[in-house]
């Protein structure tokens, strides 16, 4: 006899529905400049360029890219705009060159966007460029996802970890991590949390379940019935089967778990998380992407005591 997967049930559909949210979400827009209205920009800022004066990073290591995964992202852009704008740097007074997110910008192209939004980056000057983001990320009105990709910056293009960055910008690293996990998210709950349809609350919720399409069922119910954190909780619940309610993480981290957070993150680079129920239980998940990061992981730990 097949073994039967384990799953959310027979009654996902009459939990989730099939009601469509097209006349709720709209596309993300950028009202900065454009590069070439000839005003002064600010590099923290997202600008419109021009495609046609984009190229490639000849340094790419990414040899091909999946035709039909470019067209389904596609299909997203056309229908909520580009979540997260590609990074480029100056080349010339009318060139741009891609420094991340090529996948993007070709499924940009592939949606018909004349112009894709982008930060433009001083790659000569890394202190102005970290200053820039970290003040960026002062702003009291940005969104939950500007935050992360700005924490993401910080991290990918100033070669900084997420101590060292939680530092930077005078929060807690357990914070960080927090807004960081965000962008695991499905483009679709991305976009829900950046228009503000889906609270932060809601996203640390949907973290805890693991099949994205199930992930974007449950914020559609969530956006349709105008759900509580606490009633979402409850359905996802419901939707597992378990009739004995689980102890949920919504809530931050005391201090002393956020300090074991900062003293692992002395010492290893790999992505840590700590989940901790109101009883004071807890698990901590330490993440490898290779063999080589479990290797450097051992070798840190066996140095602690060394």
């Amino acid at each position: 006899m097949t073994k039967q997967p384990r799953g959310l049930g027979k009654g996902l559909g009459a939990l989730l529905g099939d009601g469509d949210l097209t006349q709720i979400r709209k596309p993300v827009e950028y009202i900065n400049k454009s590069v070439n209205s000839g005003e002064p920009k600010n590099r923290a800022d997202i600008m419109l360029i021009p495609a046609d004066m984009i190229e490639p990073n000849p340094f790419q290591p990414r040899m091909s890219f999946d035709n039909e995964a470019l067209e389904e992202l596609a299909d997203s852009i056309r229908t909520l705009g580009l979540i997260q704008p590609i990074t480029v740097r100056r080349k010339g007074n009318e060139r741009y060159q891609i420094i991340s997110g090529e996948r993007r910008f070709r499924a940009c192209r592939l949606a018909g966007m004349n112009e894709i939004p982008a930060y433009i980056r001083d790659t000569d000057d890394q202190g102005m460029l970290e200053m820039a983001i970290v003040e960026n990320i002062q702003r009291r009105d940005l969104d939950p996802i500007e935050i992360a990709m700005s924490y993401q910056r910080l991290i990918e293009e100033c070669n900084l970890t997420q101590e060292q960055m939680a530092f930077r910008v005078g929060k807690k690293r357990a914070s960080v991590t927090n807004y960081l996990r965000l962008l695991r998210l499905p483009a679709k709950i991305q976009h829900d949390l950046k228009v503000g349809l889906l609270s932060v609350g809601h996203a640390k919720v949907l973290l805890g379940v693991e099949d994205p399409t199930v992930q974007e069922g449950l914020c559609d119910m969530v956006i349709r019935e105008d759900l509580s954190v606490r009633q979402l909780e409850e359905r996802i619940h419901r939707l597992t089967g378990d009739g004995k309610k689980k102890e949920t993480v919504v809530k931050d981290l005391p201090d002393d778990w956020c300090r074991l957070l900062e003293v692992m993150g002395r010492y290893i680079s790999c992505d840590i998380s700590l989940r901790r129920s109101d009883s004071g239980k807890g698990t901590m998940t330490i993440k490898f992407t290779s063999d080589e990061e479990m290797r450097a992981f051992l070798k840190a730990m066996e140095n602690i005591n060394g």
